[in-house]
């Protein structure tokens, strides 16, 4: 999708700050960070949110929190996991992203 800013992110055509990839996706620091740590993880192929995804591409996503989190220094204090689906859920961009967010206390309601 030429139009999507996460695939010209992925394609190279857009630069970010990648902090972790592999054949199936990057993790970019968010542009516009809510917290100290705060990082975007994108699958490489196009889906449109974590309904439409495979559930497969899901968990492989999920399965790599933890190594991400030691990594960014967020493990032992805590994180948390945000995925925005759809417009009256948040997502400003329509290809599924997972943010993981860290570095501060965190409240609850999120908004």
């Amino acid at each position: 999708m030429n139009d999507c800013v996460f695939c010209r992110i992925i394609s190279g055509e857009i630069p970010a700050e990648r902090v972790y990839e592999d054949d199936k996706m990057i993790v970019i620091r968010d542009a516009a960070p809510a917290a100290p740590v705060h990082v975007l993880m994108i699958p490489k192929e196009h889906t449109e949110n974590i309904v439409a995804a495979d559930p497969e591409l899901v968990k492989y996503m999920l399965g790599k929190v933890k190594m991400l989190s030691e990594k960014l220094g967020v493990s032992k204090k805590g994180f948390r996991i945000v995925v925005n689906t759809g417009d009256e859920g948040g997502q400003t961009v329509h290809h599924l992203h997972i943010h993981l967010l860290g570095g501060k206390m965190l409240g609850w309601p999120p908004c």
